[in-house]
Formats: C-alpha cells, structure tokens, sequence
C-alpha cells in the first residue's frame, strides 16, 4: 500500500491474495489505463480463483474490469477482448501470456503493477526449484 516491493509467504488460507488485490486496487487510479496490473498464476485454476477475487472487491468499482487469460480457451478470443476492449487487470497463466506477447496481441506498456502468485511452483515448472530453497512450512 505504500508503492515497495514486497515477497510473502503464509499458509493456504491466510489472505495472501486479499492483501495483494486489495493493495493493487487501493494503488490504481481513479480511472485506470489499460493493463495497468498484471497477475500470473502457475495454473488455470489459480487464475480464475484470482480473478474471483478482484471481481469480489471491484463489486462497487465499476470502472475497472478484470480478465483472465489461460490456455485451453480459444487465443483469438482472447486476443480480440485485448483489442476491442483491453481489461485494467490481467490475471493469466505463463503459457498463454508468452503466447499473446509473442504474437503481439497483449503489449505491457501501461503496466505499473505485477504479481506472482505462487511464485515458487512457477519455478517448479520451469526447472528451476533446484537452484532455490523454499521453506513454505
């Protein structure tokens, strides 16, 4: 809430996504440019369940829109709701934000907020969890 980077960690069930969805959107303009916060989420399931979240406290926010963005959906959907009507909030998984940046379909130059959620099983997937130690005890 005061503009620094932070890094988390607590039990499942804690509030962890709360506290970062609360804090973006305390943070966020009054009118907020377009992908303005970009969230990542390891699996479709966490995606979505992040995306409830912001849908749970921008209830009264009407002028700001979430969307979520995962593989298994068609891209040119995806890609056309990032053209026609780009969401304030992005929650998506690694694959298809690759995807669409690598097509040139989702541009990040208005972004001033980005989370990972989960960050140590994103390094899982990518191989990488041997060259870090996580503690999540």
């Amino acid at each position: 809430m005061i503009g620094v980077d932070i890094l988390t960690q607590a039990k499942s069930g804690m509030g962890k996504t709360a506290i970062f969805v609360l804090a973006v959107l305390n943070q966020l303009e009054a009118k907020p440019e377009p992908m303005s916060c970009l969230v990542l989420g390891h699996t479709r399931e966490l995606a979505y369940q992040i995306k409830k979240e912001f849908n749970r406290f921008t209830k009264y926010m009407p002028t700001v829109k979430t969307e979520v963005i995962y593989g298994g959906e068609p891209i040119k959907k995806q890609k056309d709701m990032l053209q026609s009507d780009p969401p304030h909030i992005i929650v998506a998984t690694p694959g298809r934000l690759l995807a669409l940046i690598k097509q040139k379909s989702l541009k990040l130059k208005n972004l001033k907020y980005f989370v990972l959620d989960e960050c140590d099983k994103m390094l899982q997937q990518l191989g990488l969890s041997s060259s870090y130690t996580f503690n999540t005890h």
